[in-house]
């Protein structure tokens, strides 16, 4: 049996039924085969980054998995696309993006992962669910996830709304 590790993933949609798309991707991410959803952050609504113009919605979520990170993002990438996502302007808009954060504290750089995510650090929008579920957290072994919120200087309007109605 493959070991068990604890993943860290980003959810984010800013175009269509927002919360929903994002409930749906956290249900696939439960149904995967070696998956288990164990813990999920509440919604924030965020200004976007880049071109794109439309509010966010982001989730953060902890599970548990025997897949490799290379498979679990395979699983994001096919999940963004029956969501509707395709290849396009970098940080446009978009129905869903999952970003990993980490995998296991796994180290990965390559084309397509790098792992820890290298701007997790440096991006309110994602530190502030990763603090609900994750607070200790040390992305590339810098302070963690609490430390580095609160340090931040205010910026773009983050607003925690609800429950992410699972």
């Amino acid at each position: 049996m493959p070991p068990r590790r604890r993943a860290l993933l980003l959810l984010g949609s800013n175009l269509g039924s927002r919360a929903r798309i994002l409930r749906r991707a956290i249900a696939a991410l439960d149904r995967l085969e070696g998956c288990r959803v164990k813990t999920i952050s509440r919604l924030y609504e965020t200004a976007p980054i880049g071109p794109s113009c439309k509010p966010f919605l982001n989730v953060a979520l902890s599970l548990e998995t025997s897949r490799t990170s290379m498979g679990l993002l395979i699983e994001a990438k096919r999940l963004e696309a029956a969501a509707g996502r395709r290849p396009g302007l970098r940080w446009g808009a978009r129905p869903l993006d999952i970003d990993l954060i980490d995998v296991g504290a796994q180290r990965a750089r390559t084309p397509w992962l790098n792992l820890p995510h290298p701007r997790t650090a440096s991006r309110a929008f994602a530190l502030a669910p990763l603090n609900e579920i994750a607070p200790a957290w040390k992305p590339r072994g810098r302070r963690d996830v609490s430390a580095l919120l609160a340090s931040m200087k205010p910026g773009p309007r983050i607003v925690k709304l609800c429950s992410h109605g699972r």
